[in-house]
C-alpha cells in the first residue's frame, strides 16, 4: 500500500509565502511524475505545477511564483509558494505516478490534501 502524506498548509498573508511537503511510503518506485493540484471552494480542481524526469510545467497563474522541487531518493515533492494573494486559497493535493515494487502495476495516488488560506 502506498500513502502520501503533506504538510505546509496553513493561513498566510497575501504577499506571504508558505512550502507544501509531501512524502510517499511504501512500495512506489521508478517515480514518473509528481505534480501538485488545487481546488478552490466551487472550482474544478486544477494542475498547478508537475516534475516528470525530463521536465516541469507550471499554469500560468503560478509561473514565477511557485517552485516544485523533489528528492527521489525520499520520494518527496515539495511546492515553493512565494507572493501568495488570495486567489491562490484553495485545498492543495499532491500526486503522484510510479510502479508498484516487484510488479508491472502502474500506481496513481493522491494526498489528502492541505488547505491553504491567504488573507488579504
Amino acid at each position: 500500500q502506498v500513502q502520501l502524506v503533506e504538510s505546509g498548509g496553513g493561513l498566510v498573508q497575501s504577499g506571504g509565502s508558505l512550502r507544501l511537503s509531501c512524502a510517499a511510503s511504501g512500495s512506489i518506485t521508478r517515480l514518473s511524475a509528481m505534480g501538485w493540484y488545487r481546488q478552490a471552494p466551487g472550482k474544478e480542481r486544477e494542475l498547478v505545477a508537475l516534475i516528470t524526469t525530463s521536465r516541469i510545467n507550471y499554469a500560468d497563474s503560478v509561473k514565477g511564483r511557485y517552485t516544485i522541487s523533489s528528492d527521489n531518493a525520499k520520494n518527496t515533492v515539495y511546492l515553493q509558494m512565494n507572493s501568495l494573494n488570495p486567489e491562490d486559497t484553495a485545498v492543495y493535493y499532491c500526486n503522484i505516478r510510479g510502479w508498484l515494487a516487484g510488479s508491472s502495476k502502474y500506481l496513481e495516488v493522491w494526498g489528502q490534501g492541505t488547505l491553504v488560506t491567504v488573507s488579504s
